[in-house]
């Protein structure tokens, strides 16, 4: 199987994107000790005729001569509809590598959730339930950035996108009968902006504890992040090797000026010796020179209560049984912490949480109905049906 790689051959695949409005991606990586997860192939389908195999290309972005802009500008044509699998990684090192964005995209799992099948369903079971085919993987744990690939591997790499769009014909016809495409597309919007980028202040609010550090000691901690971030990109490494976190959080309450007070501190390692250690004491003295940083005043929510955990409960089978009944997948409707972020919302000033339960046609098909459970306006009850015991919503009597 050849590897597409230079300019002429990856425009061949673009054009043949572009006429049939649709491609379908998936790609192999390697993040093991690494700054940054290491895209090695890319694995490119476009549809042929009618009930045929589709088109697939294997494009090499290790290759010397690798050019995939053709391939950027049919990622970023909204008229070129992009399948994937569970895609939200795939998306991030795409965009990164071709520096491009990522639209109308259409990923399988999520689909999956939408008619009933799970919304955290493998590829290899999807294949399974929607299309009779069943594959046999044997390289996915392979060293993807050796060269030359092997047969075994690019065989591994071809089978990952050769039901692919079939797969995704099948799902969006299942939706377009339950009405539920314009849902399925929506959940897909979000991942059109999937990214690896860090972001220090992110990776900095993150920090064990951060909030208990002084404003000097945070002023510290920010600039030793920094520091941090910068050492792993240039060394390629992954960031608590170079520093750990308890480290990072122990410098910045010491405040070490000398190599000797670097070196009593524990769990520094190979950042207190050599040059690293000059750079640490840098980072630690331009902290204190910062302006101290002040905590953020956020509005914090209210801790739980030990009251809530009926009430999630509640709310949890009210869920379960609207997911049931549309013949949804529940995670695709709200996660623990939505419930308790609602129960706490409404335990409150009656603020209203800002997690997606509550919103788009989450609400639509049940948000509503959960607020007004939680407000005593509608109750829960078992009743016998044809079908066993199930579980009934209803309105409480002069309920508005």
């Amino acid at each position: 199987m050849s590897v597409a790689s230079t300019r002429s051959s990856v425009q061949a695949l673009a054009d043949g994107a572009r006429a049939a409005g649709k491609v379908a991606i998936d790609t192999e990586f390697m993040g093991e000790g690494r700054y940054r997860t290491l895209l090695c192939l890319v694995q490119v389908a476009i549809p042929e005729q009618p009930g045929a195999v589709a088109h697939i290309e294997i494009v090499d972005p290790l290759a010397e001569d690798a050019d995939g802009r053709p391939l950027a500008a049919i990622l970023a044509d909204p008229k070129v509809q992009v399948v994937v699998h569970a895609g939200r990684q795939d998306i991030a090192l795409m965009r990164r590598w071709l520096d491009t964005e990522v639209r109308n995209v259409f990923d399988t799992q999520v689909a999956a959730g939408f008619v009933g099948l799970g919304a955290q369903t493998s590829y290899e079971s999807l294949l399974t339930e929607v299309l009779g085919v069943r594959l046999r993987k044997s390289a996915s744990f392979t060293r993807w950035d050796r060269r030359p690939l092997s047969a075994e591997q690019l065989a591994y790499a071809r089978e990952d996108v050769v039901h692919l769009l079939e797969l995704a014909g099948g799902l969006e016809r299942r939706l377009e009968q339950t009405g539920r495409l314009g849902w399925a597309r929506e959940e897909c919007e979000p991942l059109e902006r999937s990214s690896d980028d860090r972001d220090e202040d992110a990776i900095f609010a993150r920090l064990p504890r951060v909030h208990g550090l002084n404003s000097q000691a945070r002023a510290i901690a920010r600039e030793l992040v920094a520091w941090r971030e910068q050492t792993a990109a240039r060394r390629d490494r992954p960031v608590q090797s170079v520093l750990s976190d308890a480290a990072l959080m122990e410098l910045a309450r010491r405040r070490p000026s000398r190599r000797e007070e670097l070196e009593r501190i524990r769990g520094v390692g190979a950042a207190g010796s050599g040059r690293a250690a000059e750079e640490v004491l840098g980072a630690v003295r331009r902290g204190s020179e910062r302006p101290a940083q002040v905590p953020p005043q956020d509005r914090r929510p209210q801790p739980p209560s030990p009251d809530d955990a009926p009430l999630i409960a509640l709310a949890e089978a009210l869920l379960r049984a609207r997911a049931r009944q549309a013949g949804l997948a529940y995670e695709l409707l709200a996660a623990r912490a939505d419930l308790q972020a609602i129960v706490t919302g409404q335990r409150g000033e009656g603020d209203e949480a800002d997690v997606r339960t509550l919103r788009g046609w989450r609400r639509e098909l049940v948000g509503e109905e959960l607020l007004r459970l939680l407000d005593g306006k509608v109750s829960l009850s078992v009743q016998q049906s044809g079908h066993g015991r199930r579980l009934f919503v209803d309105p409480r009597p002069g309920a508005a």
